[in-house]
């Protein structure tokens, strides 16, 4: 349930497939669109390009990525590759195939752009020069791949590819050909959004040499029923080859059923190509262990390493191994913070990273000399990634104001400069709301940064409708995030004003922070969204009388709890995907290490004092104080929080005689990810809102 990486959106590839020699065919853009008025609609949100895989060239000179736009009447996403210098200019388009591309790089010696794409029939990997002449299939694996990596030393690369392992029903009885059923015998039978299959995603590795591949792949997990990468949002960052390329690092939790329900124990283990021999790295570390990368100089694997098992939303640290040694070290022990997306310098004296910082995500450096780590940005931004680029750095950059960008920025200075301007025509167009940082004193006296957004055309001498968001996570920072359903340019254009507040348990303002909420659901970080409200609606342009609270996932609980508990303050309520009964989330909910530690504990323990106060503040058992309008949304795949939850909550509104709405998407999951469900998402979102605050 905690933040859900948004780079799932790889999923929505290639509906189509083109022909093997990826002839040049009509793609599509909305570069060049021209809306008819200045202010947001959800079709205009659809319309602006979506930035996805960035590569740096192995000379720091020129950037390839990818950019996806929606053709919105096709409900269709179509996705290409571009290149443009790295100190900026204009980019250029250099393919253009209905089958759609991603997961660009560049080949180790810079020669080759290399992607993935369905074009062959099967996703394989591809090359080409920079200009996008001479495309080549490389991989023709039987089935597919869903990833790749080369070895520094280009005589090999490796691939993931899924593994049939164990029988399907129809395998054990072959006579019934038209018998529908699954059999299961321990937990993990479904993940995610969607039932676990007989096949386990492994690791390969194949010679390479000019362009093709030789010989079959070697599986290094053989017979292993175990992923890696970790299911469900692990990609090829958690596969690495060794500078040498003898050895490979891989991401891996190797537990099954009820143990891997309850544990989030995963390893980086190390594949050694000569002896054919596996070894744990950082074996009798409990909590997840991802994203190995090796120190160009090969003295060195630095990985992110959570310190206690079953806690997803544990201190996401830095650990170093010397491989020389074998010792390995926390460097950010005095670091209240979390480390992402570890990223060496071509020297191995640096590694790059992001961390959540007090409402937004910033760049930071940790110095391998002297174990020292400085920050590099500083603003009202999200930076979602790092790589050095020769002098410079190039980064991706998002706010509530602009969807993701490439930025390059000075690692001196911490100045960053738009050098990719996707989205630039269509942002001209456009007039954005203000967003402005708050602090504002919580009922235990500490201070709580809240954003509050204004309509873009704001006149303070009018009374407008303001929208509490309740955050999800529930460990999700309430940072500069652009979502295409929570997005509050989208709310603040349809003149709401809104309130943002980073209440107890969000990562980015201390660990003591961020672990509060933990066994605590219903108590402090309650009182911290009352805070928030109550403080900015003592504003004379905010109407009293049309309060609303929103909120998805931990945030639609959250709006079940104030459901119950807010004291007549607020006149609509609308949950996404929100946990109704505790008693039963703890039963359905597919990752259970999740519930039993953030409830701490089961519901029939009656001794565990904690966990019995945590099922008390279910918010079923304060049904009997709703009285206030509320709409229900939820996604049939949702199995993180089964939509049962919002039927439950739909079905007591009914019953409590209330005005409510059930919309329910059959092929959605914990979000919503097709074009024109997302528009009817935010129609019915507004529809609702216009009604009972308008």
């Amino acid at each position: 349930m905690k933040h859900i990486v948004f780079y799932a959106f790889v999923a929505l590839l290639l509906a189509a497939c083109s022909a093997p020699q990826q002839k040049q065919e009509e793609t599509f853009t909305n570069r060049d669109i021209k809306v008819e008025s200045p202010i947001m609609t959800p079709e205009v949100l659809w319309s602006f390009g979506r930035v996805g895989s960035v590569a740096v060239s192995p000379d720091g000179q020129t950037v390839a990525f990818t950019i996806s736009y929606t053709k919105i009447e096709e409900n269709k996403t179509y996705s290409d590759i571009y290149t443009m210098p790295a100190k900026g200019g204009d980019f250029k388009q250099i393919t253009s195939t209905k089958g759609g591309e991603f997961e660009v790089r560049w080949r180790p010696d810079g020669a080759k752009i290399t992607y993935m794409t369905a074009a062959s029939g099967d996703v394989q990997l591809w090359e080409m020069n920079a200009d996008g002449t001479q495309n080549k299939q490389v991989t023709r694996v039987k089935g597919g791949i869903e990833g790749y990596k080369y070895a520094p030393t280009m005589d090999k690369l490796v691939y993931t590819k899924s593994v049939k392992l164990d029988q399907t029903i129809h395998d054990r009885y072959p006579d019934l050909k038209h018998a529908d059923a699954r059999i299961e015998d321990d937990l993990m039978y479904r993940h995610w959004d969607h039932w676990v299959d007989p096949t386990y995603t492994h690791v390969f590795y194949i010679s390479y040499a000019n362009g093709a591949t030789t010989g079959e792949g070697v599986d290094i997990m053989k017979d292993e029923r175990f992923h890696s990468p970790n299911k469900p949002w692990g990609g090829m960052e958690q596969i690495t080859f060794s500078p040498d390329g003898k050895n490979i690092a891989y991401t891996s939790k190797k537990k099954v059923g009820m143990e891997s329900a309850f544990s989030t124990n995963s390893d980086i283990y190390v594949f050694s190509i000569e002896t054919g021999k596996t070894e744990n790295y950082s074996e009798g570390m409990m909590g997840y262990d991802i994203a190995p990368t090796y120190s160009p100089d090969g003295k060195y694997i630095a990985w992110e390493s959570m310190e206690r098992d079953g806690y997803e939303a544990d201190q996401n640290r830095l650990f170093i191994m010397d491989l020389a040694t074998k010792e390995k070290k926390d460097y950010t022990a005095d670091f209240d913070q979390n480390v992402h997306g570890l990223t060496w310098t071509s020297d191995s004296k640096q590694i790059y990273f992001t961390s959540e910082d007090k409402g937004s995500k910033e760049i930071f450096r940790f110095d391998i000399s002297n174990n020292s780590i400085s920050q590099i940005t500083d603003g009202i931004h999200n930076y979602n990634s790092v790589a050095p680029a020769g002098d410079m750095l190039i980064a991706t950059r998002t706010s509530m104001q602009y969807p993701t960008e490439i930025i390059s920025v000075n690692p001196e200075t911490g100045e960053g400069e738009n050098i990719s301007k996707v989205n630039e025509p269509l942002l001209a167009q456009l007039k954005m709301g203000k967003v402005e940082k708050r602090w504002i004193k919580t009922t235990d006296n500490k201070e709580m940064l809240t954003w509050v957004i204004y309509p873009p055309n704001f006149d303070s001498a009018k009374k407008y409708p303001t929208l509490l968001y309740c955050g999800g996570g529930p460990q999700s920072m309430v940072s500069q995030f652009w979502s295409l359903r929570w997005n509050f340019q989208m709310m603040a254009a349809n003149d709401y004003i809104i309130v943002a507040p980073n209440r107890r348990g969000l990562p980015g303002f201390g660990q003591e922070w961020n672990e509060q909420i933990s066994g605590d659901y219903g108590g402090q970080n309650m009182k911290d969204y009352l805070s928030a409200i109550d403080e900015v609606a003592k504003e004379p342009f905010v109407d009293n009388d049309n309060l609303g609270s929103i909120g998805a996932s931990y945030g639609g609980y959250s709006v079940y709890w104030l459901a119950g508990n807010h004291n007549k303050r607020f006149s609509a309520f609308i949950s996404h995907c929100g946990i109704f009964n505790f008693e039963q989330m703890y039963s359905t909910t597919e990752e259970m290490f999740f519930v039993d530690f953030d409830y701490k504990g089961n519901y029939w323990d009656k001794s565990n004092k904690t966990a019995m106060r945590s099922y008390a503040n279910s918010p079923h058992n304060f049904v009997k104080n709703w009285d206030t309008p509320m709409l229900v949304i939820h996604g049939a795949k949702d199995f993180r929080i089964p939509y049962t939850q919002g039927m439950g909550a739909y079905n007591v509104a009914k019953m409590r005689g209330l005005q409510a709405r059930f919309l329910y998407f059959p092929e959605e999951n914990h979000w919503v990810l097709s074009c024109h469900n997302g528009i009817l998402w935010q129609r019915e979102f507004f529809r609702f809102l216009d009604e009972t605050l308008k």
